[in-house]
């Protein structure tokens, strides 16, 4: 039997900005896949491309930061957090930038909520890696609606980068 990859487009995604900072190297990337994978204690997972910088620090700062964005974010910080490289391009020059109790920076605009997470394990998935975190902070950020991905594509019109989970050729 076939697999039809167009069905994944009904799994219910948000929107995350992902950062770690080590070795004075401050990396974000957006992802859409960050879950919580347990209540007691509080574990949360995201997903990272292998390729992305963010992926190498995290493993160097063994923490990072996720916010959840909310529906107030435009396109402009999207791709600021999206489609630039935190090797050559600081993403955090242009936002106001606040740092979590992990010392990951993180950027409270647009951002309905925020976890700081200890890492306590890696699972090597194949083009991602799986981080999986121990909150150590959450904090709601504004009460505004969460950003979905199906917002981001269909009121947004936003493109799915290649190395996002979710991209389809």
């Amino acid at each position: 039997m076939a697999i039809d990859s167009t069905a994944m487009f009904s799994m219910s995604y948000g929107l995350y900005v992902v950062s770690a900072e080590a070795d004075d190297l401050k990396a974000a990337c957006l992802v859409n896949t960050a879950v919580q994978v347990t209540a007691e204690p509080i574990r949360m997972s995201v997903a990272v491309h292998k390729d992305n910088v963010t992926a190498g620090v995290i493993k160097d700062a063994g923490a990072f930061t996720i916010t959840a964005l909310d529906q107030t974010a435009d396109m402009p910080y999207i791709g600021n957090f999206g489609f630039r490289s935190s090797d050559s391009y600081d993403k955090f020059s242009t936002y106001e930038t606040a740092v979590s109790e992990v010392g990951s920076p993180y950027c409270p605009e647009h951002a309905c909520a925020m976890y700081a997470c200890n890492l306590i394990d890696t699972v090597d998935v194949g083009t991602h890696y799986l981080f999986i975190g121990e909150v150590v902070q959450a904090e709601r950020l504004s009460d505004e609606k969460p950003l979905t991905y199906a917002y981001y594509h269909g009121t947004l019109k936003g493109k799915t980068p290649p190395k996002a989970s979710s991209y389809q050729a």
